[in-house]
């Protein structure tokens, strides 16, 4: 499936993009945001950054003819900071984030994230790591794995599942997609498997977040970004399930407070700053048509902030 980039029209204009400024897009993907994004950019840069070497490739010759305004970067955008000080970048005017995986990672068979195809337990986002599903699934402990299931896939039968993964790779190891599959299959109460979403969604996005360390991954982005955006800078985040959206907008929410002192405290002791006005007092989501052409954008929510 040809990747469509999400929120496109929505994100840029959340940008409130500046032809000279200096913008990221920390998320590269297949470069629909950032191509949008060069385009409104005369002696502007932007700072395009990735974990997929294969995602920047493809990405250099789709943007090819922008090549003077752009600058590639193999890396994590928890790292984004110090991505821009060896550029000697201190401070940005924009910084987008889509936190999805891209429609062509899904469909690459060869890279394991999709339970539709019979494939190797992978799930790496950077190809350059180590760990993967198939360690995850085949060392952790049945309580580590409830956790996983449980906290990252908001899934009801974690500890059935990891009981039955347990089990099963007490005979030999857990090695493709599809075993995987029959196991949680084999492991949830029946009326579960008759449910209109598939048996292995929750458990699939848990070790994908396992994997790639995305929550903490994002909790340190949000701990630094803000602070090198100048004033007028925007800061806008497309996450795609419940547990991303809850530190974007708490995040949001602390940097927007001019206070954090206990409430029955007579006076403000806290000398906290306001660094943050929130743009977007509830998340933007896909419109009927996009739903429509692009499913995978059903659950997307974009939240925008602006450095004051």
């Amino acid at each position: 499936m040809e990747h469509i980039p999400v929120l496109l029209e929505e994100s840029i204009k959340g940008l409130n993009i500046k032809p000279e400024g200096i913008y990221i897009d920390a998320t590269l993907g297949r470069g629909g945001h950032s191509l949008e994004i060069i385009r409104k950019l005369k002696t502007g840069k932007l700072i395009a950054i990735d974990c997929d070497t294969e995602a920047i490739e493809e990405s250099k010759e789709k943007l090819l003819e922008y090549k003077n305004k752009i600058v590639f970067i193999h890396g994590n955008f928890k790292d984004t900071v110090k991505i821009l000080g060896n550029l000697d970048i201190t401070k940005i005017d924009g910084a987008l984030f889509d936190l999805g995986v891209s429609s062509p990672q899904l469909d690459d068979i060869s890279r394991g994230f999709s339970y539709m195809s019979d494939t190797k337990l992978d799930m790496r986002m950077d190809r350059n790591t180590t760990l993967t599903a198939y360690e995850l699934i085949n060392t952790y402990d049945e309580n580590a794995l409830t956790k996983i299931f449980r906290d990252y896939g908001e899934e009801r039968y974690s500890r059935l599942i990891a009981k039955q993964i347990i089990r099963k790779r007490s005979d030999s190891p857990i090695n493709t997609t599809f075993d995987l599959n029959e196991i949680i299959i084999s492991a949830i109460p029946a009326k579960a498997r008759r449910e209109k979403q598939h048996p292995s969604k929750r458990v699939y996005q848990a070790l994908r977040i396992a994997v790639g360390d995305e929550l903490s991954v994002l909790e340190e982005m949000l701990d630094t970004v803000p602070y090198i955006l100048s004033p007028g800078g925007r800061i806008c985040i497309i996450s795609f399930h419940s547990l991303e959206d809850r530190i974007v907008k708490k995040a949001f929410a602390y940097y927007a407070d001019k206070c954090v002192c206990p409430k029955d405290t007579p006076i403000c002791i806290c000398n906290k700053e306001q660094i943050l006005k929130i743009i977007t007092k509830k998340p933007i989501i896909t419109d009927a048509v996009e739903a429509e052409n692009n499913p995978r954008a059903r659950s997307a929510k974009l939240r925008i902030a602006e450095r004051i």
